[in-house]
């Protein structure tokens, strides 16, 4: 049994954020972790001893609840000082960050060397201090917040750095730019909105919309939609194909359950059928979608797998020039640490891209701010370090992104997650676009950005996650992704 343990202030975690601390090893996979508060201190047991990061949400002066990641940690006997040692990991990722993209060219803004200097001196003086004084828990929480505003700094720079030499390349990018349509056509208002915003958008074929009943298909929504998308030029993303939650499966397919050779063959039934309906209409194919976390029907890893390359197989064989992709939900993995047996989320992606299927990317679906279903808030520079991350598979990337913009109840939310610590609402949506998407752009491997949900004022999936409200007005979060485009994009 391994165990390591922290010190930390008195009164500065709640059980909910103890409760979702989690340890990941050198391949930053999550361990299954039993957390707990101790004397004081905060106590993880797994079955392992090996070496490894503590990740933790941590309260940031002018930033709010951030997930930091200590440095590497061998187990030992003496507790280690969690402030101290959330202080020494962003230190160490933003001194790491700047080094690589350093050497890949970037040019350093002016008194960024200085200010880490300085980051540097508190650190020291944090290290050296009575261990769990006020004192040294101060220096260590101005560490970590110097830390964060040095690495948005630098994470800026890179963005309008990378941005400018693609420009150079090319006047406009050919990136992506979209949102999901949702479950009903838009009115003449949203829609004129929507074309000033995008060049693209996401259909979304739910099975469990489109056959409510066994052997009755009504496509009459999506009918619409292509149609619409094709006459305004739209580059057209359609599915997930296979979407395994309890909101987009339908209902009579429950009674298959344990009978994994029926799934499979009614599965394909919709998926090769949608395709054929709509071959030649859509670019990009989502052939199935958190197939990493899906917990229905009682279905194994194996299984999961099997059914995801089903549908790739399925798209190909009946739309051979349209790309075929997979969806990736909380692509960080802390499921993980309550779910011993499932694949990492990465691992689970690079068996399906290498298996000579033909899956041509994969798109991760990142739903920030949401304690269901969703991920902890994090700071731009380890967003761009997922991306980097991910590209290792070799394949582009799509993002598919959710924010909320309010903090009460949402009774059309399909969703009854709550939301994690944090000041949301639509003025911070939109600050979240404009911090956090120009880095994510700036990638070349990102080949399509997507807004998960579009409208607050139809049924969606997650609590205030559209771009238009309650009355069908435009959130202020719409104007910057078309500020976005106009600025970049074809």
């Amino acid at each position: 049994m391994g165990l390591m343990r922290f010190t930390i202030p008195r009164d500065r975690l709640s059980e909910e954020t103890i409760g979702r601390a989690y340890l990941t090893g050198l391949d930053r996979v999550p361990w299954h972790v039993e957390t707990r508060q101790e004397n004081g201190e905060l106590v993880l047991e797994r079955a392992v001893a090996d070496s490894g990061n503590l990740n933790i949400l941590w309260p940031i002066e002018g930033h709010g609840d951030l997930m930091l990641s200590t440095g590497t940690l061998m187990e030992r006997a003496e507790p280690y000082r969690l402030p101290l040692e959330l202080a020494r990991g962003k230190m160490s990722q933003v001194r790491n960050q700047l080094a690589d993209w350093e050497i890949q060219g970037l040019e350093v803004p002016p008194g960024v060397r200085t200010e880490l200097a300085e980051a540097t001196q508190l650190f020291s003086q944090a290290v050296v201090g009575q261990p769990s004084s006020e004192q040294s828990i101060a220096l260590a929480d101005e560490v970590i917040r110097r830390a964060v505003e040095i690495g948005d700094r630098l994470t800026g720079c890179y963005a309008e750095q990378a941005l400018a030499v693609r420009r150079r390349l090319s006047d406009r990018l050919g990136c992506l730019l979209g949102a999901n349509l949702g479950l009903s056509p838009l009115d003449e208002h949203t829609a004129q909105q929507y074309l000033e915003t995008f060049n693209a958008a996401c259909v979304p074929l739910v099975w469990r919309e489109i056959q409510t009943s066994e052997g009755r298909l009504d496509w009459s929504v999506s009918d619409k939609q292509m149609d619409w998308c094709r006459a305004h030029g739209l580059r057209v993303l359609a599915g997930p194909l296979l979407l395994f939650d309890d909101h987009s499966l339908p209902d009579w397919l429950y009674m298959c359950e344990g009978d994994f050779d029926t799934i499979v063959d009614f599965a394909g039934e919709f998926v090769a059928a949608a395709v054929r309906r709509y071959r030649g209409k859509v670019d990009v194919w989502v052939c199935a979608g958190r197939m990493n976390t899906a917990d229905v029907l009682s279905l194994t890893e194996e299984e999961k797998v099997r059914l995801t390359a089903r549908s790739v197989e399925l798209v190909h064989a009946n739309d051979g020039d349209a790309e075929a992709i997979i969806s990736f939900d909380r692509p960080w993995g802390e499921y993980l640490t309550q779910r011993r047996n499932d694949l990492p989320p990465l691992h689970f992606a690079d068996a399906l891209v290498r298996a000579g299927l033909g899956v041509s990317g994969v798109m991760l679906e990142l739903n920030v701010g949401y304690a269901s279903g969703g991920t902890a808030q994090r700071d731009p520079l380890e967003f761009s370090r997922l991306l980097d991350y991910w590209s290792i598979l070799g394949a582009p990337l799509y993002l598919s992104i959710t924010v909320p913009s309010a903090s009460h109840a949402d009774l059309l939310a399909q969703r009854r997650t709550a939301l994690l610590p944090g000041d949301w609402n639509a003025k911070s949506q939109q600050a979240w676009v404009n911090r956090y998407l120009p880095p994510l752009l700036a990638k070349p491997y990102v080949y399509g950005i997507l807004w998960n949900q579009l409208r607050d004022f139809e049924p969606h999936g997650f609590p205030h996650g559209g771009l238009f409200d309650l009355r069908r007005h435009p959130k202020p979060a719409l104007r910057q992704l078309a500020s976005l485009r106009q600025a970049h994009l074809a």
